[in-house]
């Protein structure tokens, strides 16, 4: 023991010695542990948020009946199941408005709510009589009484008039959902006997069959372990997680580096001490130990920094759940043991995997060849022949991936193999143009040039594999963002077709509002829609009702229609399906789709397929008028108006002093446009800052790795002194080296990005939200990237450059005196 602790001492006087390589090791595992925990946080915080969703007051995990071809049944039902021994408890699920906003109502009845649904919030027993008796409680969540503008004991009143049971924090439940009783629920959903579903508890003996005692009216639905909104947001998690492994490996880069030059500059030192008498397997142990102990430390600090990126980041991820899928993520962050052990784990097998390359050098190659670049260079071209081959086979995994996968795991499997190839063949390619430099090459100097920067290329492959990932992601992941921006404003301009747009309370007041409107002479044309919600094979659908104008025909963004598709869509037999729904169902125009309506099933003729992007919902457009006579209890609340631009301010202003409407009930179109524009750019903020920190991670390696070289570079700079070239002349040269290799390496950055957009484009997006975005490529954002990268490049490369061209000649001169 005593041995191992001075074989320890000596090993850590190393890094007394050269205090620049230990700051960059360390911030090579910070920086690898920082965005992957940070990452890992946000998505921990996100599934804990679905979990609770899932199993609020039963859901999706738990088993329950269901009317086959409704959305409730008779609450009869109920009572002849509990008469035959079933299990089952009762709910009522429906949407209202309260103060503008619409919220979810889910009414229970407590007494017979099963003891196993989850981690679902309790009722205790001193609460149950004033939740159930009169006037009641509505339970909310705190974020939910903060969105509401309420305070807790209040009774608002929902849009149809009726008034809620004062207001009651249950921390448990998740937002936008209220709770209360299940005969207060039928009231405020005006659904008198009516249940949505009957929770199924764990039955004491052998209940009735189901059959003989409901008939065919109910069916059982198992529990599912992953509930739909787990398997819609998938895709984004997938997409952080990549961010996140993307940077760790970027940071593994630079540990890599730091570590192979102090093996190699302790070389000297470790023959020293195997001469000592000190064995190679108790050097080998403590250089493991020494690393594991410096990965405990940054992996500490880099938890640190995880949680903070976490926390700066969770509002912009839960902005983009409830955008694009409707997730409901609170804005605190909290985390689990778990998540500190996993952080502490992943540092110390990153920094043990990015020493293993150097530990086999050093183990395979003779010791005195060890710190010769020529010998490390025959060895690199070994290597380049290995990685060449592995990448060939990496790409061939990619094209079957893309042949035969058909799933979002699949899709990110392309990407990552694609990624994982043009990595590892980067420094052949390299490498071949740095020949053909040489081989044109004529000045004894440029040849030098050419033949030198093949050699750097051996200590600069790893952090130039990194500046080509993180270029890569950034081109791809800018090209569909500036895409989707694109497209998505389009998508905008044909489905804001209305000038101004009004959301009454209810519908006494959307007829007053329209029969003030039709006294108007400024309003040009009045556009009632609706909206209403029905299960499609097993797929919770929105039914959408469109009016019959000349706007929507000429501005609703179809992408594929029937001949005369509007014209077919006035009686009521015909719909449009939104693309993410038509691929969801496998339909396409021509095909029929049945929907199950409270006067039956109404078969609707699909006679054209349009986009939809950002709503996790499939949506059927029809028939307003239609729409009304299937779903009588439509709320016709929504209402559009054609208004001249110089009178939209005057008519906004009217309808709000006449009818006592806020921002949120009456908007013009441009401030929807405006606001919908910022939901959209903040969806995207956290996908920027990833794309920023994985791009400075580059940089970070980069810069390392020049600085690794730096010192063993001497050897081959001292003899171009000694024949006249001034100090200053070596640092441009040197600096045009790294430049030039950089720019190579940005170029061919560029069209491997724009196969990561293509990917992402094509692939991911569709399986991931099931829409498709047209391909655009945007020449001057490829310039702006590639500046980009080399300014980092020559921020990076500019301390050792500086260092180089301030060195005393004396420095210089010790390289002859030294025997190297």
């Amino acid at each position: 023991m005593r041995r191992a602790l001075w074989v320890l001492a000596v090993l850590l006087s190393h890094w007394r010695r050269h205090k620049m390589q230990f700051a960059t090791l360390l911030i090579g595992l910070i920086a690898a542990t920082a965005l992957w925990s940070g990452v890992q946080a946000i998505n921990q915080q996100a599934r804990s948020a679905y979990d609770r969703a899932a199993a609020t007051f039963g859901g999706a995990r738990t088993p329950m009946l269901v009317a086959p071809d409704a959305a409730t049944f008779p609450q009869e039902l109920f009572v002849k199941l509990r008469r035959a021994g079933w299990p089952v408890s009762p709910m009522l699920e429906g949407r209202v408005q309260v103060n503008g906003r619409s919220v979810r109502l889910l009414g229970i009845e407590p007494v017979t709510l099963p003891v196993d649904v989850g981690n679902a919030p309790r009722l205790g027993a001193a609460d149950l009589s004033s939740f159930v008796a009169p006037p009641g409680q509505t339970l909310v969540a705190k974020e939910t009484l903060t969105d509401l503008q309420e305070r807790e004991g209040a009774a608002p009143p929902i849009s149809n008039g009726a008034i809620l049971p004062p207001l009651r924090v249950l921390p448990q439940l998740v937002p936008d959902v209220l709770v209360v009783d299940i005969g207060v629920a039928q009231r405020l959903l005006n659904k008198p006997d009516q249940i949505s579903r009957l929770l199924i508890g764990k039955p004491k003996g052998k209940p009735a069959p189901l059959a003989s005692v409901v008939g065919d009216r109910l069916q059982r639905v198992e529990p599912d372990a992953e509930t739909e909104l787990e398997r819609l947001t998938d895709s984004f998690h997938l997409n952080l997680t990549a961010f996140g492994l993307l940077s760790f490996f970027v940071g593994l880069f630079i540990v890599n580096s730091a570590v192979g030059l102090a093996f190699e500059q302790r070389l000297p030192m470790l023959r020293t001490l195997r001469a000592c008498g000190a064995s190679a397997r108790l050097v080998n142990t403590v250089l493991v130990v020494e690393l594991v102990a410096l990965s405990l430390i940054a992996g500490l600090i880099g938890l640190a920094c995880g949680y903070f990126i976490a926390a700066a980041l969770l509002p912009d991820v839960a902005a983009s759940l409830r955008g694009l899928y409707g997730a409901q993520i609170p804005g605190q962050l909290s985390l689990r043991p778990e998540w500190w052990l996993a952080g502490i784990g992943i540092s110390i097998v990153g920094a043990l995997v990015a020493a293993v390359t150097s530990l086999i050098k050093a183990v395979r190659m003779p010791v005195l060849a060890t710190a010769q670049p020529r010998a490390w260079q025959q060895r690199q071209s070994r290597w380049l022949i290995l990685q060449s081959g592995a990448a060939c086979a990496v790409f061939a995994v990619a094209l079957l991936l893309l042949q035969y996968g058909q799933s979002l795991i699949a899709g990110f499997g392309v990407l990552a193999a694609l990624m994982l190839g043009a990595a590892l063949i980067l420094p052949a390619f390299l490498d071949i143009i740095l020949r053909t430099g040489q081989r044109f090459a004529r000045r004894p100097l440029a040849l030098w040039f050419w033949a030198d920067s093949r050699q750097q290329l051996s200590g600069l492959s790893l952090a130039l594999m990194a500046l080509l990932l993180a270029l890569a992601v950034n081109v791809g992941v800018s090209t569909m963002v500036e895409t989707f921006s694109r497209t998505f404003v389009g998508w905008l301009n044909g489905r804001l077709a209305a000038d101004v747009y009004i959301s009454a309370s209810d519908n006494a007041k959307g007829v007053a509002i329209r029969d003030w409107l039709k006294q108007r002479s400024d309003v040009q044309a009045i556009l009632s829609g609706g909206r209403a919600e029905a299960q499609v094979q097993g797929q919770p659908v929105e039914l959408l009702g469109l009016p019959d104008h000349a706007l929507y025909r000429e501005r609703w963004p179809l992408l594929e229609a029937a001949p005369r598709a509007w014209t077919q869509l006035i009686p009521g037999n015909a719909a449009f399906i939104s693309e993410q729904l038509s691929r969801r169902l496998n339909v396409r125009v021509g095909d029929v789709v049945d929907v199950p309506a409270p006067g039956g099933t109404w078969e609707l003729d699909i006679v054209g397929i349009y986009a939809d992007y950002g709503n996790p919902k499939g949506q059927l457009a029809v028939n307003v008028a239609a729409l009304i006579r299937h779903f009588p209890q439509t709320p016709q609340t929504r209402i559009g108006l054609i208004v001249a631009k110089e009178n939209i301010p005057s008519l906004i202003t009217a309808l709000q002093k006449q009818f006592a409407l806020d921002d949120r009930s009456v908007a013009d179109q441009a401030t929807v446009k405006a606001e919908s524009i910022r939901i959209f750019n903040r969806t995207f903020a956290v996908t920027s800052a990833l794309n920023a920190f994985t791009l400075g991670v580059a940089g970070i390696a980069l810069l390392t790795s020049l600085l690794t070289l730096a010192n063993s570079r001497l050897p081959q700079l001292a003899p171009l002194w000694a024949i006249g070239i001034t100090r200053p002349r070596l640092a441009a040269i040197e600096l045009t080296k790294t430049l030039s290799v950089a720019l190579f390496t940005s170029l061919l950055a560029v069209p491997l990005g724009l196969l990561v957009a293509w990917c992402l484009i094509a692939i991911v997006n569709v399986k991931a939200f099931g829409w498709r975005l047209p391909f655009h490529v945007f020449p001057l954002q490829l310039v702006e990237l590639v500046a980009i990268a080399l300014f980092a490049s020559l921020l990076a490369a500019l301390p050792p450059m500086i260092r180089l061209a301030r060195m005393q000649p004396a420095g210089l001169v010790k390289v002859f005196a030294n025997e190297r």
